[in-house]
């Protein structure tokens, strides 16, 4: 039996001007396409109207189409950059905008930045995943400096970065399944 292929949303979680957000994110989405089992759908919130202002009744409207791609998800790839030792507050407000799409679903995540590689991103961005109900996978992508770092087959040159990747896709698979399995039998409350 073919098992049915887990279906990951990608969220790009930069929208400045000048980003360096869609080179890793381009990188890394050839990646997730090329790892068996997964089915990535991206969504990149430099290309939506995020709302800032959040519990007004139309804030969601310009995010109908990404919801559904969040609904449909098995599971998530949070990239995001580092800004000032924390992430984008237009990822934020994307993430509260939404509850139930994350409950009893893996998040994986991909961070870049200076020194820290978008580590401290990412160590907040699980306690506010943890507050949703999603499972954080351990496994993480951290890219160092990676201004002028990227080659032009659009590779990063540390070697080690498809091997993290590769690293915390796998793990995402497995939670990826095991929840889905858990929320076929046995729906999530909370």
């Amino acid at each position: 039996m073919v098992e049915r292929a887990l279906q990951v949303a990608i969220i790009i979680g930069s929208n400045r001007n000048g980003r360096f957000a869609p080179a890793v994110g381009r990188w890394f989405t050839r990646l997730a396409e090329d790892h068996e089992g997964l089915r990535p759908e991206v969504i990149d919130l430099g290309n939506l109207d995020v709302p800032s202002v959040l519990g007004l009744p139309d804030a969601c409207e310009p995010l109908s189409a990404a919801t559904a791609v969040l609904d449909r998800a098995d599971g998530f790839v949070v990239l995001t950059p580092e800004y000032n030792h924390s992430f984008p507050g237009t990822l934020k407000n994307f993430i509260d905008l939404h509850d139930s799409q994350w409950r009893a679903k893996p998040v994986g995540f991909v961070s870049y930045g200076g020194r820290a590689g978008g580590q401290r991103a990412v160590e907040h961005l699980r306690q506010v995943f943890a507050e949703l109900h999603a499972m954080t996978i351990r496994e993480t992508v951290s890219i160092h400096n990676p201004w002028g770092r990227f080659g032009a087959d659009g590779h990063p040159d540390d070697p080690k970065a498809s091997g993290a990747a590769k690293a915390m896709l796998d793990q995402l698979v497995w939670w990826g399944r095991a929840l889905r399995d858990a929320r076929a039998v046995r729906p999530y409350g909370t």
